[in-house]
């Protein structure tokens, strides 16, 4: 019988087939507003003015957990991300957390803790 992978595996392995090959692919803007599309929000708020804190927070945790690779390097910086990663990453899912910590060490909080 084959091994069955369990659900927060397979849910990590569908959020690692998204990634960007480096942080520096996310080249979305920094600045102004951004309107997300109906694929990434199905209801609510979709125009997000990023320089408003708690707008950006919100713009950034629906693209991480709903965007594919595309929708990541279309609508997120790797500035804004890196800069806004330490609040950020206690807002979103352990498996998207996990998932990028684990692929980028500038967003490991123990590989920056041992530099």
């Amino acid at each position: 019988m084959a091994a069955t992978s369990s659900v927060p595996e397979l849910r990590r392995t569908g959020f690692a087939r998204r990634l960007p090959a480096e942080l520096s692919e996310l080249a979305g803007p920094a600045h102004g507003h951004v309107d997300l599309p109906p694929h990434l929000v199905w209801s609510g708020l979709s125009r997000f003015d990023l320089d408003q804190p708690r707008l950006r927070m919100s713009c950034y945790r629906i693209v991480l957990a709903e965007g594919q690779h595309d929708d990541l390097v279309c609508y997120l910086n790797r500035e804004l991300l890196v800069t806004m990663w330490p609040v950020l990453r206690t807002l979103i899912s352990r498996d998207v957390r996990d998932v990028w910590e684990n692929a980028f060490s500038d967003l490991n909080p123990d590989a920056q803790a041992a530099a």
